[in-house]
């Protein structure tokens, strides 16, 4: 595994707007692969002969505005508006821009303003956005970007154009997408492809029009998930040899960027952001410590007391939403494959199990461990009635959903991104975002946390597109501990924190320069 050589928006509450609750268009119901021998693309296909077993049910319940802080994508648009794609309208903004496909660009103003709030909570990205923005270290990037679109992922766009860099951004998750967000970009002139509530084939159209578009050729791709970086490798090869970087913040990502490297197919330099310091303790740890309780409460208003949680996986995102259940006094089991996870997990308190030992007994099942089919239609055939499923990890193929779509079970929507599953016995389960991520389809994330990981973007896109040619090959490289540490650094002001500094004698004594790095990179924290 190499290393980097040389230094140098996410959810908020959304406005008040009448809330639909219709059915989402299936997902599975008319996928189309962008390139037929795409096994990458084919995973993320649903089950196409399965998916016509979905019921739709009349029984609806809508939700009270102040418990919704996602449900934005039918925010100040109306009901016929609603059942019309985005791709089918012809929106342009107030300067007369049409480059962008949104949910409803008359939103603007909503998002503008949920923007503004999130820059008060991210203080390093706007910290690095004055102190970099004379320099203009971007001039001539052209990003492809693909992450979640909220008002925190906004301020980074934003802080990219400050940089001088040109983006086109699409969603890489088809229900976190924050509608008036969206449209407040479009209306600053960005290029978004985005909306909340996508179809698997407007979610790949959306990627393909931010990849491919009239007198653009991309250089650069920030991405969270790996989508827009084998989009372009598999249905643009010539394109993708032009790119000089690849900044990568997801497990799932990075997982497939270090296959492709194995195998000889990665053609251009990669950042691996994830296992940055700064990304896996803030945005995995702590971050998931409170949303995956936003999460839950928003969706199903449960009360923790008592209830009995298997979480699989003890990463560290796992390690932050343990926390939080245990915290608010639930009794918490967890699935490992890893020892030393394992041992970990038995020295915080929690007992390892597998999960076919305690799925007949839990109320709350959470997967957060970026594989695939670890709860599968077995174990949910075994589950109590009530028995809530979630997934905290980014890919959504850690629940086996399309086993459900079958014609011996009935789908019932209750709330957006809450679906009972039920059985013909009668007994259901209460299914959250259909499989998908969470805290971003049914919550939001701490603005100040997400400041921490778009500052170490920002910073990995600065050094692979300003890298002189030669100094990184085409590898996954990781983040420096110098990085980290200044990343870290831009976000101490907030809390008056005044770090120490090494006198002479001690550095020399340490053997560390006095400016940092002040751990090895093997260092764990």
């Amino acid at each position: 595994m190499a290393d980097v050589c040389g230094v140098p928006a996410y959810e908020t509450k959304s406005s008040p707007a009448v809330v639909s609750d219709s059915p989402i268009t299936d997902p599975g119901s008319s996928v189309k692969s962008l390139d037929g021998t795409n096994a990458f693309l084919g995973q993320r296909k649903l089950d196409s002969k399965t998916s016509g077993a979905l019921k739709k049910s009349s029984r609806y319940r809508s939700r009270s505005l102040s418990a919704s802080s996602t449900d934005s994508y039918s925010s100040g648009s109306s009901s016929d508006e609603e059942h019309v794609s985005p791709r089918e309208r012809i929106q342009k903004n107030s300067l007369g821009f049409s480059d962008f496909c949104v949910r409803n660009i008359s939103q603007h103003a909503f998002g503008r303003r949920e923007i503004e709030i999130a820059e008060q909570e991210m203080p390093g990205i706007m910290a690095l956005r004055r102190r970099a923005g004379d320099d203009k270290p971007l001039k001539n990037a052209k990003i492809v970007g693909c992450t979640h679109i909220n008002a925190q992922t906004a301020v980074l766009i934003e802080t990219l154009a400050e940089l001088g860099a040109q983006v086109r951004w699409a969603a890489c998750n088809i229900y976190s997408t924050q509608n008036e967000v969206g449209a407040a970009l479009a209306e600053a002139g960005f290029s978004i492809f985005a909306w909340r509530g996508e179809t698997e084939e407007d979610f790949w159209w959306c990627i393909d029009k931010c990849v491919n578009a009239e007198n653009w050729q991309p250089n650069m791709i920030l991405d969270d998930g790996g989508d827009a970086t084998h989009l372009m490798l598999k249905k643009y090869p010539a394109m993708f040899k032009m790119i000089k970087g690849i900044v990568e913040e997801s497990v799932t990502g990075v997982h497939r960027l270090y296959q492709l490297s194995k195998a000889g197919k990665l053609s251009v330099p990669a950042m691996n952001v994830n296992d940055s310091v700064t990304k896996t303790k803030f945005d995995n740890l702590y971050s998931c410590r409170e949303s995956i309780i936003d999460s839950l409460k928003r969706s199903t208003d449960v009360m923790f007391g008592g209830k009995q949680v298997v979480l699989c996986g003890y990463g560290e995102v796992g390690k932050g939403c343990c926390q939080a259940l245990k915290g608010l006094g639930c009794v918490v089991y967890i699935t490992e494959i890893d020892p030393i996870c394992a041992l970990q997990a038995c020295m915080d308190g929690f007992r390892i199990v597998k999960l076919n030992e305690v799925i007949r007994n839990v109320d709350i099942v959470i997967t957060a461990t970026g594989n695939k089919n670890v709860v599968t239609r077995e174990h949910m055939d075994k589950m109590k009635n009530g028995c809530v499923v979630c997934n905290m990890g980014h890919s959504n193929t850690e629940i086996d959903v399309n086993s459900l779509r079958t014609p011996d079970l009935t789908w019932e929507k209750v709330r957006s991104q809450v679906d009972h599953v039920i059985w013909p016995d009668g007994r259901r389960i209460v299914l959250l975002a259909e499989g998908r991520l969470v805290n971003l389809s049914c919550s939001s994330l701490p603005s100040f946390v997400v400041s921490i990981t778009a500052a170490t973007q920002a910073l990995a896109l600065i050094e692979l597109f300003n890298a002189p040619h030669g100094r990184y090959k085409s590898d996954v490289y990781l983040l420096p501990k110098k990085m980290d540490e200044y990343v870290a650094s831009l976000h101490l002001p907030t809390f008056d924190a005044h770090l120490t500094e090494l006198t002479d004698e001690q550095a020399k004594y340490m053997g560390l320069n006095k400016a940092g790095p002040f751990k090895p990179n093997y260092y764990r924290y």
